[in-house]
């Protein structure tokens, strides 16, 4: 169980339900994590959870918040190896022309521009380790359209783009970036878009979500979990700019 040992690893939206398993996942495999979120009491779970991690509380959206963390994780740790960029917020579920402005800057602020941050610190920390790998959490929205989800499907587009340039950017550093796209998994975020879709009977909205993928489920962040493992760890030094899916299919229709 050592597939990365004497690695360091930043993961944001660390409290999450996807966060979280590849906390774990990470931990049980060797690595050394710094766990960040704005969820006090949650992150202080999870981090105990995986024999007390360091975490932080911090904003990824905020320049200092951010670089702190960075800071943090290589003077606690002595470097920085792999960052997963998770952290994200779904917004409203309303058409373009109901949406609060207010909220779709606030998506855009944690989902895109929380990314590049991530990308504009991290990236010269784990240049000075010789390299590494930078996983970013996208989704299926990140690669098709859906109603009443204008700010969510254009951040999630957005990051790709980002990794991609990353990816050209940093391959003379051997620093791998890709992203991870999953279909629906079984997380706080996807009980509030059902209950925004459906505010009468969420569970009919999840049953009609699922209907749509072929493997008529949702995922679960081990699952997700187990793509940044395999991203993170040298498993996969050739791969660097490409969308991984991990959606039961839903991308094929």
């Amino acid at each position: 169980m050592t597939r990365l040992a004497s690695k360091v690893a930043l993961v944001t939206g660390a409290a999450g339900g996807i966060g979280a398993a590849t906390v774990a996942r990470f931990v049980a495999q060797g690595a050394q994590v710094l766990l960040v979120d704005r969820q006090h009491d949650a992150l202080e779970a999870v981090a105990s959870a995986n024999g007390h991690m360091p975490f932080r509380v911090a904003d990824v959206s905020q320049p200092e918040q951010m670089a702190a963390c960075v800071e943090e994780a290589c003077r606690h740790f002595g470097g920085l190896d792999i960052a997963i960029l998770n952290a994200g917020i779904e917004g409203e579920v309303k058409p373009i022309t109901d949406y609060d402005v207010d909220v779709f800057d606030r998506v855009m602020a944690v989902n895109v521009r929380g990314v590049w941050l991530g990308l504009k610190y991290c990236i010269p920390a784990i240049s000075q380790r010789g390299g590494g790998s930078i996983v970013i959490t996208s989704s299926v929205a990140g690669l098709r359209g859906a109603a009443h989800m204008s700010a969510y499907c254009a951040s999630k587009h957005a990051v790709i783009g980002l990794m991609r340039t990353a990816a050209v950017e940093c391959a003379a550093a051997n620093i791998r970036v890709n992203t991870v796209n999953p279909a629906p998994v079984e997380t706080r975020m996807m009980r509030s878009l059902e209950t925004g879709l459906a505010p009468e009977n969420p569970l009919a909205a999840k049953s009609v979500i699922a209907q749509r993928i072929p493997l008529q489920r949702y995922g679960a962040p081990h699952e997700v979990a187990d793509l940044m493992l395999f991203l993170a760890s040298d498993e996969s030094r050739y791969c660097t700019g490409g969308v991984y899916t991990v959606d039961g299919g839903m991308s094929c229709q």
